[in-house]
């Protein structure tokens, strides 16, 4: 069991305390400020995937905004000076171009645009624009599409993956010679749409079905010189096994990617592993493996080492296992990876939860070596913030790179990482791109882009405040409230109990449109991380492990009770709401107590076994049941929700996407209506079509809108006594 170990943080050498870039208190131009609607979410621009030049001197990224006509994201390439502070300018005209990618000399992008013919949505293709001018151009017209692209060392080639199967290839060279042949047995082929299932995980959540005869393989395609067309790409990898995220050895040699080579990993929870392939096929070879996962890496300049973010599986096996930063060797045969943050007690590599980062947009935040190979630059989570670390590769001794209370939702860094690009996080600012110098001498941080300036000046956001408080066992619980903009501490508000997912979540120092609509419409907010949630450690995490929910429902009450003792929440006026775990936790809730006025479940589970049998991932090894269904009856009995369902007397909204398969209806909100229904309780269930489990943080911008309209219209019904006729309720 790990502990932080906070004398380990080193003084250090660069850091920052951000001040949001739009400071909320002061005086809007014109007049004074409005509060947020929930119809700004058609005015909001993300800023996704930055990614600076290999000089320093540009970043590009893709721009997100809403196209209302559409009802849909529109994402394009921009480019920013990283030095003269001028303004952004497009690079590409969408709408749906993603995943810029410099080549080494900087006078290449390469990225992935997807495009409609004949009015059908078409897969992403990869294109190559010159920074010295002219049209993009396609590299790969492949059936299935293509996508991670990533630079070869000479800038000659790029690798990228595509799950297009040899079978899509043959089906396109028979249609380009039906072509060619003037209709002449111009019969279409028909495509059966029957499904046979072998596998149990079939389909994933905003995928929909999986295609086992289609796995993900690595591919490679020349950069054409001049005028002439791109040759046909390279397959690299084959087989019935998928192989994701490509990186190049210096050398250009050799391709490395992560797989799980085991074809039904569920069975013992086996994770991804690092390999090697050559870059013009051949033998795989296991580089990295650690008894767990595998995840973002990068190789160090010389390529003889990797650093990589990993998930170790605890012995017996655990709910929440932590995640650390690894180093290995990259030789063949080589002693097993090091596990660098083993006592440093922070999630490596993980943000916080939020409705706003950037749809569509793709990227990450992978590890960054610097140039001499000792140090390697990595994000953190750790108490509802998300920031940089600089950590040692030989000792493992950590040092804080930027603070503040902030999320840094992703970045990349220039090959020697003395430079960075940004997407910033605050409560009071959507993500804007910044780019940070590391070195000692550096300018500190600048801001480069303020797309949502001309919007967030003119309104009266709320300032979260920072709530500790001690729950029943004298557990310390971390917590925000936010307050209407025009709160006053004599009157008496109504309360929205806000509950995360996860459950290994955790809400933090991000903008969120939830919470600023619900604190504008006159609500007092409550956003609490009980126990379960991540950033507070291992052992925080981990205790809910097969008492879930449990405890973490009193961490919830002993909020509310701390906000009613405060004098300015009306105890009479309570609401709940929350989505997935938290809308798990919202059933649970109003089940145990009636002290809540109105509730919003919202892709929610109420009951165990039959979630069990239907998510899009499975729990065959006992992480949070010790065993199936049958097998541990009375657990997922007591566990669930609906066996307590004839104790609720709070009126309960349930709000379910139709093609949500992480938590599907039936295992939430239809089991609870319809059980409500048959004990003639006020319920009312809100289904959205086409929407999986993102339905708030990438949903049809209008869906999104309209779930904001309806949770607070039930609060306003229940706790503010606002009639409406939207809902026949009984």
């Amino acid at each position: 069991m790990r502990f932080p170990l906070r004398a380990r943080l080193a003084a250090a050498a660069a850091f920052l305390v951000l001040v949001p870039p739009l400071a909320a208190a002061s005086a809007a131009p014109g007049g004074p400020r409005r509060p947020i609607s929930e119809t700004d979410l058609f005015q909001f621009v993300w800023v996704g995937d930055p990614r600076i030049s290999p000089d320093g001197g540009q970043v590009a990224f893709v721009r997100v905004a809403v196209n209302a006509k559409r009802d849909g994201y529109d994402t394009a390439i921009w480019l920013a000076s990283a030095a003269s502070g001028g303004e952004p300018r497009p690079l590409t005209a969408g709408p749906h171009d993603a995943s810029p990618r410099w080549s080494p000399d900087g006078r290449h992008l390469a990225f992935t645009r997807a495009v409609r013919r004949d009015g059908e949505a078409r897969p992403p293709q990869l294109f190559a624009l010159s920074l010295d001018g002219g049209e993009a151009r396609a590299l790969t017209d492949l059936p299935r599409g293509a996508g991670a692209p990533v630079w070869s060392p000479d800038g000659k080639r790029l690798a990228f993956t595509s799950d297009t199967s040899a079978a899509d290839l043959a089906k396109k060279a028979r249609a380009k010679g039906r072509e060619k042949s003037a209709g002449a047995g111009d019969e279409d082929e028909r495509q059966s749409d029957v499904k046979v299932i072998t596998s149990a995980v079939y389909r994933a959540n905003g995928e929909g079905y999986l295609d086992p005869l289609r796995p993900s393989h690595l591919w490679t395609v020349q950069l054409p010189a001049g005028a002439a067309d791109p040759p046909p790409p390279l397959q690299v990898t084959r087989g019935e096994l998928s192989e994701t995220d490509p990186a190049w050895s210096p050398d250009g040699v050799t391709l490395y990617f992560t797989s799980t080579r085991v074809k039904e990993p569920y069975y013992d929870n086996t994770g991804d592993s690092l390999y090697s392939v050559p870059a013009g096929g051949g033998a795989i070879t296991r580089i990295a493996v650690i008894d767990g996962d595998v995840g973002s890496y990068a190789l160090s300049p010389d390529g003889r080492t990797v650093a990589f973010e990993g998930v170790l599986r605890g012995h017996p096996e655990r709910s929440f296992d932590q995640p650390d930063l690894f180093v290995a060797a990259t030789a063949p045969g080589s002693a097993a990876p090091r596990n660098l943050t083993a006592d440093f007690d922070a999630d490596i590599g993980a943000g916080v939860g939020g409705d706003q980062h950037a749809p569509r947009a793709g990227g990450g935040a992978r590890p960054a070596w610097t140039a001499d190979g000792k140090t390697v630059i990595v994000r953190a989570a750790e108490r509802g913030r998300a920031n940089l670390l600089r950590i040692d590769a030989a000792s493992g001794r950590v040092e804080q790179l930027t603070r503040g209370d902030q999320e840094i939702a992703s970045y990349s860094a220039t090959p020697a990482a003395s430079r960075l690009a940004l997407v910033v996080s605050t409560p009071l600012a959507l993500g804007d791109l910044f780019v940070l110098d590391v070195l000692p001498s550096a300018e500190g941080m600048r801001q480069l882009t303020r797309f949502n300036e001309p919007l967030f000046s003119g309104l009266a956001l709320a300032a979260p405040e920072e709530l500790l408080y001690r729950s029943f066992d004298g557990k310390e619980i971390q917590a925000w409230i936010l307050k209407p903009p025009d709160f006053d501490p004599r009157r008496k508000y109504p309360l929205i109990l806000n509950i995360h997912g996860g459950p290994h979540a955790a809400y933090g120092y991000g903008f969120f449109h939830e919470l600023q609509w619900m604190a504008a419409k006159g609500y007092v907010v409550l956003y609490p991380n009980p126990r379960g949630s991540s950033a507070y450690g291992q052992e925080f995490a981990n205790v809910i492990q097969y008492h879930y929910p449990g405890d973490d429902f009193k961490d919830l009450m002993a909020g509310v009770d701390e906000l009613l003792r405060r004098g300015y929440v009306d105890p009479r006026r309570l609401g709940v709401t929350g989505g997935s775990g938290g809308g798990l936790l919202t059933n649970w809730t109003i089940t145990q107590t009636d002290r809540f006025a109105a509730a919003v479940a919202q892709r929610s589970i109420a009951d165990w076994a039959s979630w069990w049998y239907t998510a899009d991932f499975t729990l065959f090894t006992p992480r949070w049941f010790r065993g199936a269904p049958w097998q541990e009856r009375a657990d997922f009995t007591a566990r669930s929700p609906i066996s307590y369902v004839d104790r609720v007397k709070t009126p309960l909204m349930l709000i379910e996407g139709e093609a949500d398969y992480r938590t599907p209806p039936g295992a939430g909100g239809e089991a609870m209506f319809r059980a409500l229904k048959y004990l003639h309780k006020p319920v009312v269930m809100v289904r959205f079509p086409g929407e999986s489990h993102e339905l708030s943080r990438s949903g049809a911008p209008w869906h999104r809108v309209e779930r904001l309209q309806h949770i607070v219209r039930w609060f306003d019904l229940y706790l503010e006594g606002r009639k409406t006729d939207v809902y026949d309720v009984h």
